[in-house]
């Protein structure tokens, strides 16, 4: 085959470091555009980025030669550096070391499109912890509860 042809979408999900509000109404929208300059940057499309104060959902495609971790080092540690070079007063914001990447079917994609959008009235409800744990265990993930939230 002459060329290399993929669609695989990526819903991610990482929080702040010990999940300090630092994202706030103010910084949000300009954190985001930068969020999603990065992906662009790197041959990947952003199709939606949500969240709260503590962390943020993207709906993603990035190259096929592109990898997830490589990514998601460049997104967090890009965008840390740009809040601290832009906002001094957030000179202690930092992302949390890991994050979760879900697989998202095409037939899918709209409706991780809305869970994204509908971040802020969906964590009136429930806690990012109580929301990660359930992803990981839709996705069939192990994981032990003593080391995730450290």
């Amino acid at each position: 085959m002459a060329g290399t042809f993929t669609s695989i979408q990526f819903h991610l999900v990482f929080s702040t470091h010990n999940w300090e509000p630092y994202i706030t109404p103010d910084l949000k929208p300009r954190l985001y555009e930068y969020i999603g300059g990065i992906i662009r940057s790197k041959g990947g499309v952003l199709y939606e980025i949500g969240g709260t104060a503590d962390h943020v959902h993207l709906l993603i495609r990035c190259r096929a030669d592109e990898a997830l971790a490589d990514l998601l080092r460049d997104l967090k540690s890009h965008s840390s550096l740009w809040i601290h070079q832009t906002f001094p007063d957030l000179r202690n914001f930092a992302w949390q070391s890991g994050y979760g990447a879900f697989t998202v079917s095409q037939s899918q994609s709209d409706k991780v499109k809305g869970y994204i959008r509908k971040q802020v009235e969906h964590h009136r409800k429930k806690t990012f912890k109580e929301e990660f744990t359930e992803f990981l265990k839709a996705h069939q993930i192990e994981y032990d509860e003593r080391y995730i939230w450290v």
